[in-house]
């Protein structure tokens, strides 16, 4: 931050919050799959401002079908201690599809899940929904596997988009059923974010 810009009063969506990060995370929120489970993977990655920094106070929520391509309809991700009143979380040995998890101070993200399965025409993909300072909406994307070559000739999305814009869109394999994708709000090579209407 420059002398000018600490000068200048915060504009109306710099003042919104992220108060969200306050109430929205519950115990076990990154653990989308069960620890152990056959088939896990971890998606991690950095959310990124215009200027290319880490926005430390991010929230995503993911979300997506099991292998089979099925949406799952396990209870329990909300479960409340009866003492307390608190979260408990997931049930440890139960998939739900459906997790949340802040970025940390530099910016990063992981989750554990299951890769999802193909769901109509669709190359399997998990979806994002986004939270972050300065944003008055929260923003959708997708993140879609590399290995589904194939399948992405075909996604309607995908096919829609020119192929630099496209690669935003695409997680990158690493060793260990890894998988990395980085958000960025803005500037050159910002993620494709969806509208719904």
């Amino acid at each position: 931050m420059t002398t000018a810009d600490a000068l200048l009063p915060p504009t109306p969506s710099q003042t919104v919050g992220p108060f969200y990060g306050y109430a929205l995370p519950f115990p076990g929120g990154p653990d989308i799959a069960p620890a152990g489970h056959v088939g896990a993977l971890t998606v991690h990655g950095v959310v990124l401002d215009g200027r290319g920094a880490p926005v430390p106070d991010a929230l995503l929520e993911i979300w997506g079908p099991g292998p089979d391509g099925r949406v799952p309809a396990t209870t329990g991700t909300f479960r409340r201690d009866e003492t307390h009143g608190g979260f408990l979380g997931r049930h440890p040995g139960e998939f739900t599809g459906f997790g949340r998890v802040a970025t940390d101070r530099e910016g990063r993200w992981a989750v554990r899940t299951l890769r999802p399965g193909t769901r109509g025409s669709a190359a399997p993909y998990l979806g994002v929904c986004l939270f972050a300072r300065g944003l008055l909406h929260h923003l959708f994307t997708r993140v879609y596997f590399p290995d589904d070559t194939t399948a992405h000739a075909d996604d309607p999305l995908l096919a829609s988009l020119p192929a630099r814009r496209r690669a935003t869109l695409i997680a990158r394999a690493e060793p260990g059923s890894s998988y990395r994708f980085d958000i960025r709000l803005q500037g050159e090579d910002e993620t494709v974010f969806l509208e719904f209407r």
